[in-house]
């Protein structure tokens, strides 16, 4: 029987983390290719230290003479996604950091498996288990501590970026634990927060007193009460960050990007990864799987796990678990999943409109529990199969 009465913690890190940083670059240059061609592979690897960023992996297009131009292009890429983070420090600027491209074409063998004669049967990119997950705790169908935490991270940029709180810098990391009675979150046992700041005489009450009133904000007022525990910038000073103080690397932050611990990680990153990869689309559609079974109201809490064979079309297994919630059976959901949607790699790019340049905004606050955007960002948070997962079950 699961436990109902509990605390649990999450953590998330800033789009100014080292290893951010990387991720952004990542899904930034993947972006680029596929504006360019919606059918683009990208398996794009950043890493970042001080004055350095080091771009590797493989890319690939139809047309090889835009391939060659687009290379020609990578170092503008990072320096402007590094520019946007803000990052001006004087071992770590966007204007005058070494920036190194070493992509080169993708594997004929890895595009042997993927690509079909006729492309309508197409293979997964790679063997692998993804895991999809929702839960009522929020509005977001999102675990709340996850969802607190980076919710406290995104404000706290927003006010540095405005430029209402001009001694924020770019790095941080949240963390946020939340007491559970029957299974249901009820308050904030504790807050930590470590930000880097502009000044070395700034110490932690300095900094609190800047960062509580957005922290407040955030968090429901009935979960913070006297108890509440507030851990800012625990050793004190924080001045030196990002790449400057710790070298980062792309796909380092998979429970940060997905449900900060509160479910299983099939293990796979996603940042730089184009949809062909089953990593990243297929983490994708177990999510929305998940949220629209919790959304339908057939579950309170839903775990989806998606397996896939390199060069196989089909997954090879589709598990559900709602933890005692359901309303009908586990083996009736799995039916109805493989009934609604077409779970293969191009059924799910499909679906979901995966071929668009819609990467880079998911590099920082989460892939999951955010709202949709117009263009097709975020699709996977959609819960337009309400209806159809009811009359499947």
């Amino acid at each position: 029987m699961a436990r109902k009465n509990y605390t649990f913690t999450s953590e998330s890190v800033s789009e100014g983390h080292p290893d951010k940083v990387c991720d952004r670059i990542s899904d930034a240059v993947l972006d680029a290719f596929l504006t360019e061609e919606p059918e683009a592979r990208v398996a794009c690897e950043t890493f970042a230290t001080t004055g350095m960023v080091v771009i590797g992996g493989e890319v690939g297009l139809s047309d090889q003479d835009k391939l060659k131009n687009y290379m020609g292009r990578i170092g503008q890429i990072a320096r402007d996604c590094i520019k946007d983070i803000g990052y001006e420090q004087e071992k770590f600027h966007w204007n005058t950091c070494h920036v190194l491209n070493f992509l080169h074409e993708q594997s004929a063998h890895i595009a042997k498996g993927v690509n079909s004669a006729d492309n309508k049967d197409e293979g997964a990119g790679d063997q692998g288990i993804m895991f999809g997950y929702a839960v009522t705790e929020t509005p977001e169908l999102m675990p709340a501590p996850i969802q607190l935490s980076h919710k406290i991270l995104k404000r706290l940029a927003e006010v540095r970026k405005s430029g209402q709180e001009p001694d924020l810098r770019p790095d941080a990391k949240s963390q946020v634990s939340l007491r559970y009675e029957d299974g249901k979150p009820v308050e904030v046992t504790s807050i930590v927060l470590s930000t880097q700041h502009a000044h070395e005489e700034q110490n932690s009450d300095d900094i609190r007193a800047i960062v509580e009133p957005y922290i407040r904000e955030v968090i429901p007022g009935e979960w913070l009460s006297d108890k509440t525990e507030w851990w800012i910038n625990p050793t004190g000073t924080f001045v030196i960050g990002g790449p400057d103080g710790d070298a980062g690397l792309t796909g380092r932050k998979i429970i940060v990007d997905t449900y900060g611990g509160a479910a299983p990680h099939g293990g796979g990153a996603f940042s730089g990864k184009d949809p062909t990869k089953v990593d990243r689309s297929a983490a994708y559609a177990s999510r929305y799987l998940a949220k629209n079974v919790v959304a339908a109201g057939i579950a309170e809490r839903c775990t989806v796990q998606l397996s896939y064979a390199i060069g196989v079309s089909k997954p090879l297994s589709i598990y559900v678990d709602t933890h005692g919630t359901g309303e009908v059976s586990e083996e009736a959901i799995e039916k109805a999943l493989a009934q609604v949607m077409d779970l293969s790699p191009r059924g799910i790019r499909e679906h979901l409109q995966l071929n668009k340049p819609i990467y880079e905004r998911t590099a920082a606050y989460g892939h999951f529990g955010r709202e949709p955007d117009a263009d097709g960002g975020f699709s996977w948070e959609k819960t337009d199969l309400v209806d159809a997962l009811k009359k499947a079950v």
